[in-house]
């Protein structure tokens, strides 16, 4: 398993919401296949069939936690994988 595997798992467990790198969250989104547009410090992500847009920032090089509960819930309503 990967680092972006145990980073997606560790999300998908919701046990430190508070303790995501910023930088990882946007290449696990990446990975998962959604597009980013930067806009300042902004970083907005689309994906074809996801109705919803993330639009993320960081904060102190970490990821909000109200922001990795929204990936959260993306992940598990398009049932979304690494590499599909």
């Amino acid at each position: 398993m990967g680092k972006y595997e145990k980073l997606c798992e560790q999300i998908l467990l919701g046990r430190s919401d508070t303790n995501v790198a910023f930088s990882r969250l946007c290449i696990l989104l990446g990975r998962l296949g959604f597009n980013e547009r930067i806009r300042g410090d902004h970083h907005i992500f689309t994906m074809r069939g996801v109705k919803e847009i993330l639009n993320l920032q960081p904060r102190d090089g970490k990821a909000k936690p109200y922001q990795v509960k929204q990936v959260r819930n993306m992940i598990l309503k398009y049932d979304l994988r690494i590499g599909e």
